[in-house]
């Protein structure tokens, strides 16, 4: 009796002491966006186990055209947000205390595309134009290139009209605007489906115009990063997340297939998904960095882009620890 009671006693704490070891921890990420093949490298790291293999239990929340990933965090709905730098950083001046602890776009995909037939060649022929814009956080890099031209986007007597630009890119296709905000993987893409040629279209991307800002990035709240055990966390978040990145974008077709198979919408299709990575992949790595590592001087460069709105900045202040590198620093090892 005495020794089946203590192999009774020993099992339990056999069990009780595997508990703990076993346990994942558990993350809520909010995507910026619906599910689609800009985020193929969250959904690759939850589907080839990659999250799991670092002890993390990920839920992936899909955003879309109501969801503010930064409006989120502040309400306690997620760890960890993917939002663009400018959205970012104008919800931290309101009183939401973000913090960038990773990056994982390392050049923007921003774009205003316009139709030839309109006779724009050039930034100087906005003007006396009507220019699709999105808004939602989106805007900001937008108006800071207004402000850089010299043109005025308000008042009685604008130089450039503001067509308010639903998450679609009808204006273009219905002659609404000659003008759109696009991205390189994805809206230009649904303009040429829309049956205007790529011949027939012309691209001012934000990269060559000198107004582009740091895009998809991962934002925690400040306090987050007072707590070791969450940092640890963060940490592994993002080296997972990486791993997946790196998956997706050298085994891209299979990588369409994990998001589609995400998509519960069905409104994605292959082809679009398709392009839409190899496009993504562009963005990802700069200059041969550790993919995923902010590079401050990228930073400051958004800052400044974003304080030279004269009329109606994006931020008013100049922000101090808005970005830090404790985690990435953790995640791959402090850069040398």
């Amino acid at each position: 009796m005495l020794f089946r009671r203590s192999l009774a006693v020993g099992l339990t704490l056999a069990a009780l002491g595997a508990g703990p070891a076993s346990a994942l921890d558990k993350l809520t990420l909010q995507l910026k966006w619906v599910t689609q093949a800009q985020f193929a490298g969250y959904y690759v790291a939850e589907a080839k186990g990659f999250y799991k293999d670092e002890g993390l239990d990920v839920t992936i929340r899909s955003g879309g055209p109501d969801i503010n990933p930064s409006q989120v965090i502040a309400g306690g709905g997620a760890d960890v947000v993917l939002d663009w730098m400018p959205s970012a950083l104008a919800t931290r001046e309101k009183g939401v205390p973000l913090v960038n602890i990773a990056q994982i776009f390392q050049k923007s995909g921003m774009m205003l595309t316009c139709r030839k037939d309109a006779g724009i060649t050039k930034p100087e022929d906005f003007k006396g134009r009507t220019l699709g814009v999105w808004y939602g956080g989106n805007e900001h890099p937008f108006f800071a290139w207004m402000s850089k031209l010299g043109y005025s986007t308000s008042g009685a007597h604008p130089d450039v009209t503001i067509l308010k630009q639903g998450f679609n890119v009808d204006p273009i296709l219905q002659n609404q605007a000659p003008c759109i905000s696009t991205t390189t993987y994805n809206e230009y893409w649904q303009v040429v489906d829309g049956g205007i040629p790529v011949d027939d279209l012309l691209n001012f991307k934000y990269e060559d115009q000198g107004v582009a800002t740091l895009e998809d990035g991962f934002w925690v709240l400040a306090k987050d990063l007072e707590d070791p055990a969450k940092v640890d966390k963060l940490a592994r978040l993002v080296r997972a997340t990486m791993k997946g990145w790196r998956y997706a974008l050298e085994n891209q077709e299979d990588s369409v297939g994990i998001v589609l198979d995400n998509d519960t919408s069905g409104a994605q299709t292959e082809q679009h998904q398709a392009r839409m990575l190899g496009e993504v992949s562009r963005l990802i790595d700069k200059d041969g960095r550790q993919p995923g590592v902010l590079d401050p001087a990228d930073a400051e460069r958004t800052v400044d882009i974003l304080l030279a709105g004269a009329s109606t900045p994006v931020i008013t202040t100049r922000p101090v620890g808005a970005w830090t590198s404790v985690v990435t620093d953790k995640a791959f090892g402090a850069a040398k």
